[in-house]
């Protein structure tokens, strides 16, 4: 079953350490809202540079909820880019990361954030038959 799906989700990032350091490490804790419903807790690196708009960042979150009325777990991989204010971000489930009625999941995400800080979602996963 191949879908595409969008909602909200709200986001808090944490930093970690004195700051100090060139890469930032922050912990993420997050909410989707829509079909699917989920918290989802995860580690970011991320390294700005000195030109405005540049930076990089790495990120891996475990997702725990339901996914269009099926529940599990799954990890997404975050990989972005930002080139003088052009963003290049990939996001996509870690093959063979879902876990119980999400075995199987694989999927690609986006990330929309809106005028004001209001964050969005964007999913396009396939998931097998459900078994019975």
């Amino acid at each position: 079953m191949s879908s595409t799906i969008k909602g909200p989700f709200d986001v808090k990032m944490t930093p970690q350490g004195a700051g100090t350091d060139p890469v930032g490490r922050f912990t993420l804790d997050k909410a989707y809202h829509g079909d699917l419903e989920a918290t989802a807790l995860g580690e970011m690196l991320a390294f700005g540079t000195a030109v405005k708009g540049s930076a990089g960042y790495v990120a891996i979150e475990k997702v725990t909820g339901t996914l269009a009325g099926r529940s599990g777990t799954f990890a997404l991989q975050h990989w972005g880019v930002m080139d003088k204010g052009t963003p290049d971000l990939r996001i996509m489930v870690v093959p063979d990361s879902g876990t119980g009625e999400l075995t199987g999941l694989t999927g690609t995400m986006t990330i929309d954030i809106q005028p004001g800080g209001k964050h969005f979602y964007g999913f396009s996963y396939t998931l097998p038959p459900a078994t019975k």
